[in-house]
């Protein structure tokens, strides 16, 4: 079944300081959306709104999940993640004095994760060789890149149905991001998932990308209908290409 996000006309921000302005964009069914942004111009606020942790002051958040639809605005972050829509957050924010496959295990709270806890497991486990080799390590004495593993097999671990990831690229090696990259490509499509990955690192992002938005000072500055779009965009070849 179809399982998309659609946002509409969304205003947000913290107290007096509005940091999103009419943001209107969608993620349909199965696809890949890239949000493109530099630093400080809205992009994990928009994630935040769609996990429910930062209320807009106006706008819809609609979500399409297995056949039903769902308005997110008001929904508290523990119901939007019941709902099977998973974040992988910017940071990885890990329970650093906990082992690998306890950090896994907490991913599979939710009652649909719990009844699929054992496969998932072995799903996640299969797709990272290097967190069954040290399932019984702490997290917070990996690597950058092993964390980041870590952080994206917890999200499966909630069985989700639509993936939000924020700067999945934030404090890795070059060559780190480029593994990353390939490998949320690589879930997406053996899950079948409706992702929305906002980042920053625009040559990365493009190469998994259906489609894809820029964000300039909490607007939609352009909208990309494919890949090729959005490469030979005057915008992105001046802000992330200095052409």
């Amino acid at each position: 079944m179809a399982n998309s996000i659609a946002i509409s006309g969304v205003h947000a921000g913290y107290g007096q300081v509005r940091v999103l302005e009419d943001v209107s964009l969608d993620v349909r069914a199965a696809e890949t959306v890239v949000l493109l942004g530099t630093n400080g111009n809205g992009k994990s606020t928009l994630i935040k709104c769609l996990m429910g942790m930062v209320r807009p002051s106006a706008g819809t958040i609609v979500a399409e999940i297995d056949g039903k639809t769902h308005n997110l605005v008001g929904l508290s972050t523990e119901e939007i993640v019941d709902l099977g829509i998973a974040l992988v957050p910017e940071g990885r924010r890990l329970f650093p004095k906990l082992t690998v496959e306890e950090n896994l295990l907490l991913g599979a709270f939710r009652p649909t994760a719990r009844a699929a806890k054992e496969r998932n497991l072995d799903f996640c486990y299969g797709m990272f060789g290097r967190l069954k080799e040290r399932r019984n390590q702490l997290a917070g004495s990996m690597s950058g890149g092993e964390q980041q593993m870590l952080a994206l097999a917890r999200a499966l671990m909630t069985a989700p149905r639509i993936l939000l990831i924020d700067e999945p690229s934030v404090g890795l090696a070059p060559i780190l991001v480029s593994r990353t990259i390939d490998t949320i490509k690589e879930l997406q499509s053996k899950y079948n998932l409706t992702v929305l990955m906002a980042e920053q690192n625009f040559n990365q992002a493009i190469r998994i990308a259906d489609r894809g938005y820029v964000i300039v000072h909490g607007k939609i500055a352009f909208e990309g209908n494919s890949a090729d779009e959005l490469n030979n965009n005057d915008l992105i070849r001046k802000f992330y290409l200095g052409l």
